[in-house]
């Protein structure tokens, strides 16, 4: 989507604090952090939020939660982490590119 900031930065074309990417996923650190650390997880391909998930996204979802531990870990998170999905208006997403927050505290 052409007026989609997660698809920008996706395509590289707005700079972001990059954790993790590969083909079909990008990790980046949020800009409004809730605690010291805290990235996202998000698809390269456009998805507007979860519940627009079916069938034919599983895989997709199930690499970006393998990556979810991995990741935190990578990031000082090896003792615990909290991860977040905001889903819809009612859900408090305000990016509607589905993502995945990973937080909490280094130690």
């Amino acid at each position: 989507m052409s007026d989609c900031i997660f698809c920008k930065i996706a395509a590289g074309e707005i700079p972001c604090n990059k954790v993790y990417e590969d083909d079909d996923v990008l990790a980046f650190h949020d800009i409004r952090p809730l605690a010291p650390v805290h990235f996202l997880i998000i698809p390269k391909l456009h998805v507007a939020s979860l519940a627009e998930c079916g069938p034919e996204h599983e895989a997709l979802l199930g690499r970006i939660m393998g990556l979810v531990p991995r990741l935190a870990a990578e990031q000082g998170l090896a003792a615990g982490f909290k991860t977040g999905i905001n889903t819809g208006h009612g859900g408090g997403q305000e990016v509607f590119h589905l993502h995945v927050h990973v937080f909490g505290h280094k130690g």
